[in-house]
């Protein structure tokens, strides 16, 4: 018996000195995902890790409430992730700090090309000719509106032009009587707004994003359009907290079209009654001077790499592995999301479903929002001013005028630091 046992020690210490060898070169990855995405994303890992022996990844699941200071906590606290999704509009902040892998190098050495994905969306990720990020899912605002509606107001589609579709929210207004509306536009978001200044050509910023270009004449023709809606009495000066349910109000009629995103794809077919299901269509958003000026923005998150991660060359392969035609289309079935690679737009997925079409299309016609770390604040800055036009009656030319002044001062830090740079390159 003790030689038996001898030999099964031996056997169980052979055994253990193999395992510890193998586990030597074992890799973990940490990854942050926000959300619904941070649950789902784990099974697409798994398959990963088995077409990767050796790399495991361990996912965190983080709320998106609670994303942004968890991400800058670990930038300070110098304990970032190797890999994370990050929001397209938190790109500039998080390149500016230097906490982002610049991913231009890896680019340079592997099949994915900026070609595969959305212009607009791509231009989220790079920053001064560096790209940060790779684009893992997109979204973007259309028109979401009452077919049926529109339909007896005598518009059998919705007009792709300005003037054409004030045209027609005009005439559903009529129809519909003094305390029905055709568009609902919350003052409270900024992003319809966004929207159709984008559209409009307008850049939001001027003298290399250090100054606000709210007052030029691209911004002022979006804005005037914008405000025209209230002031004629095509859209109700309410916020979205002033509805008790935006569905139910869609479903009766109290307004008939809506500029919102593909998370409502699912809430709209949830929540609207069976009997409204063939009368609500989405449509790309109508431009200025035709479809082609329709722009909307260009939204959803990227992967991208920490500077502190001691496994860049495996996260880098996590990254091409999520972003795969094949892995997208997979995650758009398990999560909704809509894929950044063009590829996978040809599944009938997307080709056989109108609805989802009209975002492909919109896709075509994004645009970043400029590249800079303040560009949320500035947002909510706009929002404000606007409210006091639709909502307060305040004159459009000196709201405008306060708000580029505004946006001067919460720039300055940034002129300050641009003028230093091209003092230094003299």
């Amino acid at each position: 018996m003790r030689g038996v046992g001898r030999v099964a020690l031996g056997a169980l210490l052979a055994l253990g000195l193999s395992c510890a060898h193998a586990g030597r070169g074992a890799v973990t990855l940490r990854f942050w995902a926000m959300g619904r995405e941070g649950e789902v994303v784990q099974d697409l890992c798994r398959d990963f890790e088995r077409e990767n022996p050796g790399v495991h990844v361990r996912v965190q699941q983080i709320p998106w409430s609670a994303a942004h200071e968890k991400l800058l906590t670990s930038f300070v606290g110098e304990s970032t992730p190797d890999i994370a999704q990050l929001g397209n509009t938190w790109m500039a902040e998080f390149s500016a700090l230097r906490s982002l892998e610049p991913l231009t190098p890896y680019l340079e050495r592997s099949p994915v090309a900026d070609s595969s994905y959305f212009k607009g969306i791509w231009d989220t990720n790079v920053i001064d000719g560096v790209c940060y990020g790779l684009p893992w899912y997109v979204d973007t605002r259309v028109l979401f509106y009452r077919r049926d509606l529109f339909a007896a107001a005598g518009y059998s589609h919705m007009p792709d032009r300005w003037d054409s579709w004030r045209q027609a929210l005009a005439a559903v207004k009529r129809r519909g009587g003094r305390d029905r509306y055709a568009l609902f536009l919350p003052p409270n978001e900024y992003e319809p707004l966004e929207v159709l200044g984008l559209s409009a050509g307008s850049n939001f910023l001027a003298d290399h994003a250090t100054r606000g270009a709210f007052s030029a004449p691209e911004f002022r023709r979006a804005f005037d359009f914008y405000a025209g809606l209230f002031r004629d009495g095509l859209a109700p000066p309410l916020r979205n907290n002033e509805i008790a349910n935006i569905y139910q109000e869609f479903g009766r009629g109290y307004f008939a079209a809506y500029i919102t995103g593909p998370w409502n794809l699912g809430e709209f077919e949830r929540r609207l009654p069976d009997s409204l299901q063939s009368a609500w269509a989405t449509a790309p958003m109508p431009g200025p001077d035709g479809p082609e000026s329709g722009a909307s923005l260009a939204g959803g998150s990227s992967l991208v790499i920490f500077r502190r991660s001691r496994h860049k060359e495996e996260a880098w392969r996590l990254v091409q592995f999520l972003s795969r035609p094949e892995q997208q289309l997979r995650f758009y079935h398990l999560t909704g999301d809509l894929p950044a690679r063009r590829e996978a737009w040809a599944d009938t997925a997307f080709t056989n479903d109108p609805r989802i079409a009209a975002f492909g299309v919109q896709l075509t016609r994004v645009r970043a929002t400029p590249p800079v770390p303040e560009w949320e604040l500035i947002a909510n800055r706009l929002r404000d001013y606007a409210e006091k036009v639709v909502r307060g009656g305040a004159p459009a030319d000196s709201t405008l005028a306060d708000l580029d002044r505004d946006v001067d001062h919460l720039l300055e830090k940034r002129r300050w630091l641009l003028s230093r740079a091209a003092g230094a390159q003299r």
